[in-house]
């Protein structure tokens, strides 16, 4: 980061692999999937190495060719198996005592993400980290197409609530890095979650392992 990006006035956070540690269901959820369709199963660091935007060409990249069940279908039966497994994950360590710091700083705090709002809204009340978040939004659908469109008008909606604004966007996949430069922000991403480090590293951008390397880039960033 340089010197002109220090002291942002707001952070968006990414949720599913940011905030949250679903890497593991997401991939076991998959394999189901997979299973379904007779092909063969992804271990959790090919889950990593394969993952992308929008989530149709992962499915693809994964083996599925959509001749027996379409797209719609599978990314329905995962979802719904996601839903009923969840509250078997937890947030990252570290997570919600960093949201808790930067709240007491000061720091505006947004979440973005591809998950379908209601689900998110839910979610995040059962987790009691709804009050750190200023905005909330997620898709109106469970197949997870992007959120570049959502992340222009949260920047617009920033932007526009008074002076000019500095904003950081914390994700965990190279889709995060792109929806930022879209809205002209900078951007950390974290190798702990959907993608893996070497395919983040060659952004060049910060890449934090956990939250405490999370905290050190921040504090070199005057956060």
């Amino acid at each position: 980061m340089n010197q002109t990006s220090l002291n942002y006035n707001h952070i968006i956070w990414d949720w599913n692999g940011t905030l949250f540690n679903d890497v593991e269901l997401c991939a076991n959820v998959m394999n189901l999937l997979l299973e379904q369709e007779s092909l063969p199963n992804i271990s959790i660091q090919k889950y990593k190495e394969i993952f992308t935007f929008p989530v149709v060409d992962y499915y693809k990249i994964a083996g599925h060719t959509f001749e027996k069940n379409s797209f719609e279908v599978l990314g329905k039966q995962f979802m719904d198996e996601y839903e009923l497994q969840k509250y078997n994950c937890d947030l990252f360590s570290g997570a919600k005592t960093l949201l808790a710091e930067l709240q007491s700083r000061n720091v505006n705090q947004h979440l973005l993400s591809a998950y379908e709002q209601n689900s998110l809204n839910t979610i995040l009340k059962n987790f009691a980290i709804s009050d750190f978040f200023q905005n909330i939004i997620g898709l109106d659908n469970i197949y997870a197409s992007g959120k570049s469109h959502l992340a222009k008008k949260l920047a617009e909606k920033i932007h526009n609530n008074g002076t000019a604004r500095r904003i950081l966007l914390i994700g965990d996949t190279i889709h995060d890095y792109e929806v930022a430069e879209e809205i002209n922000s900078d951007c950390i991403l974290m190798s702990h979650g959907h993608q893996d480090e070497e395919r983040l590293l060659k952004l060049g951008i910060p890449v934090a392992k956990d939250f405490n390397e999370l905290k050190n880039i921040l504090k070199e960033a005057n956060i």
